[in-house]
């Protein structure tokens, strides 16, 4: 994997995108699903030269990636993606919205159908300390990955690391690539089955061909 270094005179660049920008090739065609203001667009316009496109729900989001100079347009996953035809982009990107879709497996389809590699991060809602509060208080949990309250999230449908590993297998999808992350957006310096991943991680990246 390409390490990109934080650029210590620009914004602060979120730790699970530095990994996906490492994992984006130099000049690839890259769609960003759920792209929000841009900041990961931006990074991989800046860092890996890429010809990139985004589709954003909100339109406050749009709004702030046009004003970025980013070519984004609004759109949902749930309905949209099969707008797009087979192998359209080199890669396909969802980073911390796939747990927000209507239909995640259906989503996942979709983008390993117009992706020749897609690229995925989500929240671990089986790292430990989610547990621990569940075990605990007995309530919902709340963190910096999972920062909503039970009523008023955008989260549909919760996952853990296994079940997204399960959901893989079940497309017939090649995990190329597996990056558990800190809630810092740290790799974790584990070389582990996923059972241990699944309590470490907070969150994790992962790269998939179909």
């Amino acid at each position: 994997m390409i390490s990109l270094p934080a650029n210590p005179n620009g914004p602060i660049v979120r730790g699970d995108h530095r990994v996906v920008a490492g994992l984006v090739p130099q000049g690839a065609r890259v769609l960003d699903i759920g792209c929000e203001d841009g900041a990961l667009l931006t990074l991989l316009t800046h860092e890996r030269n890429v010809d990139g496109r985004g589709i954003e729900l909100s339109q406050d989001g749009v709004n702030k990636c046009v004003a970025r100079g980013l070519s984004v347009i609004q759109g949902d996953a749930d309905t949209d993606l099969s707008d797009y035809p087979d192998d359209a982009f080199d890669v396909v990107i969802m980073s911390q919205t796939l747990q927000a879709t209507r239909d995640p497996k259906g989503v996942v389809e979709q983008l390993l159908r117009i992706g020749q590699q897609v690229i995925i991060s989500i929240p671990n809602f089986a790292y430990w300390r989610n547990r621990m509060q569940l075990l605990l208080r007995g309530r919902m949990p709340v963190t910096k990955y999972l920062p909503y309250e039970w009523y008023d999230t955008p989260n549909i449908h919760f996952c853990s690391l296994r079940d997204f590993v399960e959901l893989t297998k079940e497309l017939n999808a090649t995990v190329e690539t597996a990056v558990a992350l800190s809630g810092q957006g740290n790799e974790i310096p584990v070389n582990a089955p996923w059972w241990v991943w699944n309590i470490l991680a907070e969150q994790a990246v992962f790269l998939l061909r179909r």
